[in-house]
């Protein structure tokens, strides 16, 4: 964003790089270039995804449900991207079956890519034509918390279906892929750490990073305090308490200042006799107050608004060689821009507001997982400015002043950030619960009206999604408490 980033950027480059790279990266580059160009669609190698998403993008801020489905583009990114993508709006359009079909796909993508090992093999191609092109090249991998979301909302739709029992495998999946892909991209990042000393970058690579907008590192934008109430809730319904706790206790560890969390904790460990724990849940939370015997208990999860979408951080640089011929490049880096959080009403629960508390923040996990992935992007970045301009001095020797310009332009015109994230996500999640006498409610907002069935002894549990004006929900019965 500044001219100083891109001095920075320079020194990654001409200083940083070996010359034994230098040598060989237009013979490696020139020969994976017919490679690069069949492998990328024209939207990826002339454009990138925020840009062939902003019309779903728009019309799900807008709460324009259907029209976000009718005109999400088609297959831009890959069977994964696009399958939770169309999974997550078909959702909230209420298309319930398409939605489970394209979250089914996704998940299956996400599987078969994690277990074929020829996929090692075609990435090698991917990363390497990159180089001549830009990051849209290389396979899609979801981040942590969007393989999360995938199985939190096949969880969804298993309860939609008032199947509990399906719910809970996804939940259980849903941990077990964050830790897999957490294990995965820490590899990733010591191996582009190691590569980095080798090539003498890392000083210069840290001072690009340096200048990098900082998200912070608070908990909740690590970890998914959603998922993890969530699947508390579908553990203690199907009574399995010890579990519950844990999930329970985990989601209080995100969000310590969510009350609805804590008061769940609390009762938790009364019921389960923690001692250990309840001294201090106590000095910090209060007493636990049960509730009459008569009373059900409503749980309401609040999806609001549309996370960030990812756009692109440009920087031009030019490079001479010793004939004085001149090029600019575009160097691309994604990056989510300040959000600015829109604030919702109250839910009416039979016309009483309810006031809820914020358990995930989706933005902060979005911003947290591309800040972890930039050393490997912008060592990637680093890498295809020197090939690239490897490629231009091979052109311009081979047909003077016509070569260079037309590889200048290619090489300007191809440098395009990977903006490439499930974007039809919430921006956050706040839950609100409270235990009311057995009888028929409504959730209300907006002229857009739920009907809520609470039963003794039982919980209710509510979804809703909000953008726009417009509210998508439904309230389903679960396990005795």
């Amino acid at each position: 964003m500044e001219w100083s980033l891109c001095y920075q950027f320079f020194h990654v480059v001409v200083i940083g790089v070996s010359k034994k790279m230098l040598k060989h990266a237009v013979v490696a580059v020139l020969s994976l270039g017919l490679v690069a160009c069949a492998n990328l669609s024209t939207q990826s190698l002339f454009s990138h995804y925020s840009a062939a998403n902003s019309k779903t993008h728009q019309a799900m801020q807008q709460g324009l449900y259907q029209q976000a489905l009718d005109v999400l583009p088609d297959a831009p990114a890959g069977e994964i991207l696009d399958g939770m993508e169309k999974g997550r709006v078909g959702f909230v359009a209420g298309q319930y079956p398409q939605s489970f079909g394209a979250l089914q796909s996704a998940d299956s993508a996400v599987k078969d890519q994690q277990r074929q090992a020829s996929i090692q093999i075609s990435e090698g191609f991917n990363q390497a034509g990159s180089l001549l092109t830009n990051d849209n090249m290389i396979t899609y991998r979801p981040a942590d918390y969007e393989l999360g979301f995938l199985h939190l909302y096949l969880a969804l739709n298993y309860l939609q279906q008032s199947n509990l029992e399906g719910a809970l495998v996804e939940v259980r999946r849903a941990n077990q892929v964050q830790e897999a892909a957490k294990r995965q991209r820490e590899t990733e990042l010591n191996k582009a750490a190691k590569e980095a000393r080798r090539n003498g970058m890392d000083q210069n690579l840290g001072a690009v990073l340096a200048r990098y907008p900082d998200v912070g590192s608070e908990l909740g934008n690590i970890q998914n305090g959603y998922l993890f109430f969530l699947s508390g809730v579908l553990y203690e319904a199907d009574g399995d308490l010890n579990s519950a706790y844990i999930d329970y206790k985990r989601a209080l560890a995100v969000a310590p200042n969510n009350p609805f969390v804590a008061e769940t904790v609390l009762r938790m460990a009364t019921r389960m006799r923690m001692d250990n724990d309840l001294p201090a849940l106590e000095a910090r939370y209060g007493k636990y107050q049960a509730p009459s015997a008569n009373t059900g208990r409503v749980i309401v999860f609040d999806e609001q608004g549309v996370v960030s979408a990812r756009d692109g951080w440009r920087l031009p640089i030019w490079l001479t060689d010793s004939r004085g011929n001149g090029v600019i490049y575009n160097l691309a880096l994604p990056y989510y821009p300040n959000p600015s959080k829109k604030l919702y009403s109250p839910l009416q629960f039979n016309g009483k507001p309810v006031i809820d508390s914020e358990v995930a923040n989706v933005n902060g996990m979005a911003r947290y997982s591309l800040q972890e992935d930039l050393p490997v992007i912008v060592l990637r970045q680093a890498l295809r400015v020197v090939a690239k301009n490897e490629v231009r001095k091979t052109a311009a020797r081979k047909g003077d002043d016509i070569g260079n310009v037309l590889t200048n332009i290619f090489n300007t015109l191809t440098e395009q950030p990977d903006t490439r994230s499930w974007q039809s996500l919430p921006a956050s999640v706040a839950i609100a619960q409270q235990d009311v006498a057995a009888g028929q409610y409504d959730l209300a907002w907006n002229g857009h009206q739920i009907d809520v069935d609470v039963k003794a002894g039982r919980t209710t549990m509510v979804w809703v999604s909000r953008q726009g004006n417009q509210l998508a929900g439904w309230s389903v019965l679960l396990g005795n408490n």
